[in-house]
């Protein structure tokens, strides 16, 4: 049975439990996701947006509060945290102010009619299946175009994310989505499959792993749904023989250990010149070695502890494997002694085809360094696993790099800056990291129905 609960990663004891979802409460949820679709799609488009707007305000309004919360929940250091609650408010405002000119009628050529027009209209109750990594800026990626385009919205969180999905559903209620419009539930994996069988629901968004991803793709296939999945990631960070490699390392190291390098985007494997790569390895080992892991609400911390111990302790199995199977370890790799899932972070090199740490996602602070004579070899590295969430090639010859990234099997491609979110910018990748995209118009278009209305005077 599937338990709710915040559990402080930082000192191994549970702090909160949660009441979760009883099998016959499932079918009034959906009645009631499903009831409020039909009023909310009515409510003028001017008038959500209002009410996003005052989302955003108590996003601004309480980012201490929120990102006390998941520094408790999930381990965030609270500088990260208040960040991630701002970029929420910032994703919220966005399509606040954005929304309504995205869902008027689009002329279209009439092509022989008097008028030829597009219009976009709700679909209605949607699930969003969210995961622990970033609490507040996934469900803002899911909730705030679908709010804003009439949608209803029934979100299942992490189960370590209880309390701040609690927080969320009491923000968008007081700034005045109804509730049955914004409904947080606390359902386990066979209720939310048994509610995407269910007709009225119209679609579903996860954020999750492969195996997550593949379970809810084959249900909504089955049951003929819309799917958006945002799955795993092994980025690639490719810098050229004419990059900053110093400045690059530097950055490239701090990146991987953002968010205990718990991120899908995170820059997973570094590809350098093998010229390069002794002083490249050797800042990076520096920044790992020097980092301060500690206490998420303290704030000399840099790094906090991963998000459970069971997480820490896949990550360091992980690291134990690729050793085992020959690469070299070049610092940390190891839990750290004493409570909480915090553990020491480390740096790989030498990973070969035949190591399971070449193709598979490592989410945790483990980078692994690579070297390459050339571009090509570095591209063709790159592109050689089954995901494709983003990348980023470094380099001081801006149109070289250009020609780099735009090789790269993707679906977000950076020069000189890696995993980039914005609230107008595309999310998405492409292979088996999911597919649909969130964000900016696109995140907009994925649970719409663009209908077409075509009208020509009768003919005589």
């Amino acid at each position: 049975m599937t338990t709710y609960s915040l559990t402080n990663p930082a000192t191994g004891k549970t702090e909160q439990e949660f009441t979760t979802l009883a099998d016959t409460e499932v079918a009034g949820i959906i009645e009631r996701s499903d009831r409020a679709a039909a009023s909310w799609r009515d409510v003028p488009v001017e008038e959500r947006a209002q009410l996003l707007s005052k989302v955003a305000d108590a996003y601004d309004a309480r980012k201490d509060e929120l990102a006390e919360l998941i520094a408790r929940e999930m381990g965030k250091p609270l500088a990260e945290a208040v960040g991630e609650a701002e970029l929420s408010g910032a994703i919220y405002r966005w399509y606040a102010e954005n929304g309504p000119k995205l869902l008027e009628p689009e002329l279209l050529d009439p092509q022989g009619a008097d008028e030829s027009m597009t219009q976009t209209e709700a679909v209605g109750p949607l699930i969003g299946v969210m995961p622990w990594n970033f609490p507040y800026y996934q469900v803002a990626r899911f909730a705030g175009p679908n709010l804003m385009a009439g949608n209803t919205v029934m979100l299942k969180h992490a189960p370590i994310c209880a309390a701040s999905s609690e927080l969320m559903a009491e923000i968008m209620h007081t700034a005045g989505i109804p509730e049955d419009a914004y409904i947080n539930i606390f359902a386990s994996n066979e209720q939310i499959a048994e509610m995407i069988a269910d007709p009225r629901v119209r679609g579903i968004s996860l954020t999750g792993s492969e195996r997550a991803g593949a379970a809810v793709a084959e249900t909504a296939g089955k049951n003929l749904k819309k799917v958006v999945l945002e799955l795993g990631g092994s980025d690639a960070l490719i810098v050229l023989d004419d990059g900053e490699v110093q400045k690059t390392a530097e950055i490239a190291a701090e990146a991987r250990l953002s968010n205990a390098g718990q991120a899908c985007n995170s820059p997973k494997r570094m590809i350098v010149p093998n010229s390069e790569f002794d002083a490249f390895l050797s800042t990076v080992v520096s920044v790992f070695e020097n980092v301060q892991v500690g206490d998420p609400t303290k704030s000399d911390t840099q790094m906090g502890p991963l998000s459970s111990v069971e997480a820490r302790d896949r990550v360091v199995a992980q690291v134990q494997r690729a050793v085992e199977q020959g690469a070299t370890l070049h610092v940390g790799g190891q839990a750290a002694e004493g409570d909480g899932a915090f553990m020491q972070p480390a740096v790989l090199s030498g990973v070969t085809k035949d190591m399971d740490a070449y193709s598979e996602e490592i989410f945790g602070p483990v980078a692994v360094v690579y070297g390459v004579d050339s571009p090509e070899e570095a591209v063709a590295l790159a592109n050689d696993v089954d995901f494709g969430l983003s990348g980023s090639v470094w380099s001081t010859d801006i149109a070289r790099a250009q020609e780099v990234a735009d090789q790269l099997d993707v679906g977000m491609a950076y020069v000189n800056e890696h995993g980039t979110t914005l609230p107008g910018l595309p999310f998405g990748g492409v292979k088996r990291s999911g597919f649909g995209r969130e964000l900016g118009r696109w995140g907009m278009g994925e649970f719409v129905n663009t209908r077409l209305r075509r009208t020509s005077h009768l003919k005589r």
